[in-house]
C-alpha cells in the first residue's frame, strides 16, 4: 500500500473511532460518577478476574492516549481506586507511554513531512534545539504540564526526536505525576461515606496532587541549574551579591537598585559612565535638535509676526553647547553619585570567566549574580568602498566641528530621521537614502508620508527604495555613492556620509562565548521572562537583550533583573513588555504606545479608530504648531485603548496620559472625565476622547430626551 493511501486508511480509522466515542457516548465511562456508582462491581470482577481486568484497562487506557480522546486523568484515578497503587502504578505508566508514543508516531506519519517541507525553514531553529537539548525539553513539559499532553504527543511528532528517546523520557517524565494521581484514586477508593471526604489520607492526595506541579517546577528549576552550572566551580564565599557590567541605563538602575536594598554591588564600565544615552545618543541628538529648532523659528519668522528674523550661528559653537549639555547632565550618572549610593565603581573592560567571576583591571570580582548591560552600537552594513572613506556614525557623529556640507544620512529609521532634519536646518545639503518603500516604517503610512512632505518642504531629498550598494572616490577626491532602484543604478556624489541603519548588540569580547552564553537569532543575549540567561544568576538587560533598544526599556528591564537576581530564590517576577511608549523626536514629533493600524491588521486584531486633528486644539493655534493629530485605536463598541499614536508638537510629552490609562487599564470616558488645563496641548487628549464619545452617542436614547425636552416646553 502506498503511503498515500496508508495515511487515508489511518485517518479514517481514526475518524471512526473517534466518532463512535462520542455518539455512543462513552465519554460517561469516563467520569467520577460512573467510577463510584460502578465501584463495587469493579471490585468484584477485578478479584475473580485480576489479570483479564489489568489487560482490558490496559488496551483501554492506550487507545485513549493514542486518540487524544478526553479521560486519561480519571482512568488514572480510577486505576489506583480499582487496582490499587503499585498495580496501578505499573500499568498506567507503561500505557500512558505507550499511548502517548503511538500518539507521537501518528502525527509523525501524517503530518511531519508536510509541515517541515512547508515551513523547514522557520523551523530550523526548533529542530536544531529538539536535536541538541530535546530530551531535558520534553522532560520539562512531562514533569510540569503546562501544555495538555495530548497537545505535547502531536506538537512533538513534528520534530526530528526519535521514537525511542520519545518513548523513555515520557516513561521517566511521567512517572512521579502518575503516581500522584494514582495514589489520590487509591485514597477516593476507600471513600464509603461524607465522612471519609475528610480523612487524612484524602486530604494528603488532594494536597500533593495541589502542590506537586510547584514541586515538579522547583525540581526542573534545580536541574536545569545544575546542569547549567556543571564543570564550573562555585565559590565558598562572595564578595558581591551583584554586578553590573555597563554603566549605560540598564547597568546604572541594577546598581542602583541593588544598593538601595543594602546589596554590596559593583558597577563596571569600560568607557564613560552613563553609556550612549548620555554620550553619544539621546541627551546629545535632542541638545542638537534644539538647537535646529531654533534656527527653523527664525525662518518661520512670518507665523509669529515677525517681518523677518535671522540666526547668526556658527556650526561648531553648535557642537560645543551640545557637550556643554553633556557635561551638565554627566553628574547624575558619575563615579561620584552611585559611590555615595553604595556602589563599588570599576573603570576598565570586564571579562566574565565563570558564573561568579568577573576580572577587571587584573582583579577577580567573586560575585552570586552579574547582570550584563553591555548595550549595543551602530550597525554598518557591508557597503563596498564604504571601510575606504572617513565615515560618520552616531558614535563619531559628536566630534563634528565643520559643517558636512553635503551629507547623506542612510537610514530611515528615528535615529536617522531625527539627524536628517536637524542637520539640514543647520545648513547641510541633506540626502536622506532608505531601501525600504517608507521612512520611519515602525510607523502607520500616513505618518510615514506627513513627516516625508514636511522633510521635503525643509528642502531635504528623501529617497526611498534605495539600496546603497559601493562608494566610490573618483578623480580629484568626488566620492559618490552608488544605489540600486527599480533596477536602475543611482549616483549620488557626497561629501560625508552618515550610517544610521540600526544598532547591533554588544555580545562579544567579554567572555560570553567563552562561558557558553546563550545568543539569540536576533544577535541579542536570549534571556528568559525573569530575563534570565541559560545561566539562572545571570541576567541581561537593555539593548543587548532587546527586544526594544530604548533608554526607558533598559531600566524597565534592569528593576526586574536585579529583584530577580537578589530575591528570585523567595519571589520573582516576570518582565511587563505589555504598555512600552517610544518617540522620535522630529519637528513634529512622533509619539506611540501600543498598537499602530498596521499592527493591528496583521495580527487580525479588531479595532475602532478615533482621530482628532491638532489644527482644532486652541493652545496649538495660538503656538503657530497647528499640524499632526491624536490617533486613538479602541476595541470596537469600547473605549479600552488598543494604542495611540500623536504626531505633533510635544508629542512625546502628550503621550504620557495614554500610558498611565493603558498601563491600568482605563478607557476614554476615563480621560474624557478628567480637568485638562486650558488653554493646553494636553487639551488634544480630552478632545480625542470626546470625539470617540461623539462617535458613540446613544441614537436612540438621544431621540427619546429630545421628545422630553419638547414635552417639557409644553
Amino acid at each position: 500500500m502506498s503511503s498515500r493511501y496508508a495515511k487515508i486508511a489511518l485517518v479514517a480509522t481514526i475518524v471512526i473511532l473517534v466518532v463512535l466515542f462520542f455518539a455512543f457516548d462513552l465519554q460517561r465511562f469516563l467520569t467520577l460518577e460512573y467510577l463510584k456508582t460502578r465501584q463495587l462491581a469493579f471490585a468484584d470482577f477485578y478479584a475473580a478476574h485480576r489479570s483479564l481486568t489489568i489487560a482490558i484497562y490496559f488496551v483501554l487506557y492506550v487507545v485513549v492516549t493514542a486518540l487524544s480522546l478526553p479521560g486519561a486523568a480519571v482512568m488514572t484515578l480510577a486505576g489506583g481506586a480499582l487496582l490499587g497503587f503499585w498495580p496501578a502504578l505499573v500499568t498506567v505508566s507503561f500505557a500512558s507511554t505507550i499511548g502517548a508514543t503511538l500518539a507521537f508516531l501518528v502525527s509523525r506519519f501524517l503530518l511531519r513531512d508536510w509541515v517541515q517541507g512547508k515551513f523547514g525553514d522557520k523551523l530550523k531553529a526548533i529542530n536544531e534545539g529538539v536535536e541538541q537539548e530535546g530530551s531535558f525539553y520534553l522532560f520539562t513539559l512531562r514533569l510540569v504540564p503546562l501544555f495538555p499532553f495530548f497537545v505535547i504527543n502531536l506538537v512533538m511528532g513534528l520534530t526530528p526526536m526519535r521514537p525511542l528517546t520519545y518513548y523513555w523520557v515520557s516513561q521517566v517524565g511521567m512517572l512521579a505525576g502518575t503516581a500522584v494521581y494514582v495514589n489520590a484514586g487509591t485514597q477516593l477508593g476507600q471513600i464509603e461515606s461524607a465522612s471519609g471526604i475528610l480523612s487524612p489520607g484524602i486530604l494528603v492526595s488532594f494536597v500533593l496532587l495541589g502542590i506537586f506541579p510547584l514541586l515538579a517546577k522547583r525540581a526542573v528549576e534545580i536541574v536545569k541549574s545544575r546542569k547549567a552550572f556543571s564543570g564550573w566551580k562555585k565559590p565558598e564565599k562572595f564578595d558581591y551579591n551583584l554586578v553590573a557590567i555597563g554603566a549605560g541605563s540598564g547597568g546604572l538602575v541594577s546598581a542602583y537598585i541593588a544598593a538601595a536594598v543594602k546589596a554590596r554591588v559593583a558597577l563596571i564600565e569600560k568607557d564613560k559612565m552613563g553609556g550612549d544615552c548620555l554620550n553619544t545618543g539621546c541627551v546629545p541628538s535632542k541638545a542638537l535638535i534644539r538647537s535646529a529648532k531654533m534656527v527653523s523659528y527664525a525662518r518661520r519668522a512670518r507665523d509669529f509676526g515677525f517681518k523677518s528674523a535671522q540666526v547668526d550661528y556658527d556650526f561648531a559653537q553648535v557642537m560645543e553647547r551640545v557637550q556643554s549639555v553633556i557635561r551638565k547632565v554627566e553628574p547624575h550618572d558619575s563615579i561620584e553619585r552611585y559611590t555615595e549610593l553604595g556602589v563599588e565603581c570599576h573603570t576598565g573592560a570586564a571579562v566574565i570567566t565563570s558564573p561568579w567571576t568577573v576580572e577587571v583591571n587584573g582583579r577577580t570580582l567573586t560575585t552570586r549574580n552579574i547582570v550584563i548591560a553591555t548595550g549595543a552600537r551602530p550597525l554598518v552594513p557591508p557597503i563596498k568602498g564604504l571601510d575606504t572613506i572617513d565615515y560618520l556614525t552616531s558614535d563619531n557623529f559628536w566630534q563634528l566641528r565643520d559643517n558636512p556640507g553635503r551629507l547623506i544620512v542612510l537610514g530611515g529609521g528615528p535615529i536617522g530621521s531625527e539627524l536628517t532634519q536637524a542637520m539640514a536646518r543647520l545648513g547641510a545639503d541633506v540626502t536622506q537614502i532608505e531601501m525600504l518603500p517608507r521612512i520611519m516604517a515602525r510607523e502607520d503610512p500616513d505618518v510615514s508620508a506627513y513627516l516625508r512632505q514636511r522633510f521635503e518642504a525643509e528642502g531635504i531629498r528623501v529617497l526611498t527604495g534605495h539600496t546603497a550598494q559601493e562608494v566610490i572616490v573618483e578623480e580629484g577626491g568626488q566620492k559618490v555613492l552608488l544605489c540600486e532602484a527599480g533596477g536602475e543604478r543611482v549616483r549620488i556624489p557626497f561629501d560625508r556620509i552618515l550610517v544610521a541603519v540600526g544598532r547591533r548588540a554588544n555580545v562579544t569580547g567579554f567572555g560570553l562565548e567563552e562561558l557558553g552564553v546563550a545568543i539569540s537569532d536576533h544577535g541579542t543575549v536570549a534571556v528568559d521572562p525573569l530575563l534570565r540567561t541559560n545561566f539562572p544568576n545571570i541576567f541581561a538587560v537593555g539593548d543587548v537583550a532587546g527586544p526594544y533598544q530604548f533608554t526607558h526599556t533598559a531600566s524597565h528591564m534592569a528593576w526586574y533583573a536585579s529583584v530577580n537576581a537578589l530575591f528570585g530564590s523567595v519571589k520573582s517576577f516576570k518582565v511587563d513588555y505589555s504598555v512600552i511608549p517610544w518617540a522620535t523626536f522630529t519637528d513634529p514629533e512622533v509619539a506611540r504606545v501600543g498598537l499602530s493600524e498596521e499592527e493591528a491588521r496583521g495580527r487580525n486584531i479588531p479595532y475602532e479608530v478615533t482621530r482628532y486633528g491638532l489644527d482644532d486644539l486652541d493652545r496649538a493655534i495660538a503656538d503657530s504648531e497647528d499640524h499632526g493629530w491624536v490617533k486613538v485605536l479602541t476595541r470596537p463598541g469600547s473605549d479600552k485603548l488598543l494604542g495611540v499614536t500623536i504626531v505633533g508638537s510635544h508629542a512625546g510629552d502628550l503621550l504620557a496620559e495614554y500610558v498611565l490609562a493603558m498601563k491600568h487599564g482605563l478607557g476614554l470616558n476615563k480621560v474624557l472625565g478628567t480637568i485638562h488645563t486650558y488653554p493646553t496641548l494636553a487639551e488634544a487628549n480630552k478632545a480625542a476622547a470626546g470625539v470617540w464619545k461623539k462617535n458613540h452617542a446613544p441614537e436612540k436614547l438621544l431621540e427619546w430626551v429630545e421628545k422630553f425636552h419638547t414635552w417639557k416646553r409644553g
